[in-house]
């Protein structure tokens, strides 16, 4: 079992998202980890948030599984059911094509950090309760493009 460099983990900032949706998500920062080992069936990234940053805009996956597990500090879970406290150490996850609208929030004044775990499936979708947008299949984006992957919930282009 080959010990993964975490300095050498693809990095990432940000999200993705069309502005200004992608303005919450800014100060979100991470590794790669399960890339860096070479994983392709599920997804491992460390993820650290600043004060007031989000985990992404609140959504829910089609055909994947997510899972977060909280290394140290304290996020704000908000999802269709309420609003839960995670500290260090508390877990929580969501069955694919469960449409439970979920994010993490860091209403504290530290610095956050989470390790994020879900499947890869290329058919996978889902939506955002709180905006009109939709993340589409990676095999449509492939096809469309980057425009390609968010699209209006009425499937019109973003």
């Amino acid at each position: 079992m080959p010990k993964i460099d975490v300095d050498k983990a693809p990095a990432f900032t940000g999200s993705t998202y069309p502005k200004p949706l992608d303005e919450p998500c800014k100060g979100r920062r991470g590794l790669r980890v399960g890339v860096a080992a070479g994983l392709t069936q599920f997804g491992v990234n460390l993820v650290t948030l600043p004060p007031g940053a989000w985990s992404s805009q609140r959504h829910w996956h089609e055909k994947e599984d997510e899972f977060v597990y909280i290394l140290s500090g304290e996020l704000v879970l908000i999802e269709e059911e309420g609003v839960v406290l995670l500290k260090s150490g508390d877990c929580a996850g969501w069955k694919a094509g469960v449409r439970n609208g979920h994010h993490l929030v860091n209403r504290s004044s530290s610095d956050a950090t989470f390790l994020v775990v879900g499947t890869r499936d290329d058919a996978d979708w889902g939506e955002y309760p709180d905006i009109d947008l939709r993340f589409n299949p990676a095999r449509y984006q492939r096809d469309a493009g980057a425009s390609g992957a968010y699209s209006r919930k009425d499937g019109t282009p973003y």
